[in-house]
């Protein structure tokens, strides 16, 4: 199962990045543990400055904007 965190303070572009995610790894049909983080010292302890940054399993991915639906669909496909 994959670890996915969204961080970002809950700003349209940060829930569209969330719902990308979590329909793609439906459609692909990857398990997904999806969190939302809006506490801005969390997202800070990532050392994010741009959001909505992107995490998978512990590693930033993502930083500054609406990731492609095809990074998105890479990062549900790597092991």
């Amino acid at each position: 199962m994959k670890d996915i965190k969204v961080l970002g303070s809950g700003c349209a572009a940060c829930k569209k990045t969330a719902e990308m995610i979590a329909g793609l790894a439906e459609e692909a049909g990857v398990p997904v543990k999806l969190e939302k983080i809006e506490d801005i010292q969390a997202i800070m302890a990532y050392r994010v400055m741009s959001t909505p940054a992107v995490v998978v399993d512990g590693k930033v991915v993502h930083a500054g904007g609406i990731p492609s639906r095809s990074a998105v669909l890479a990062w549900l496909k790597e092991s």
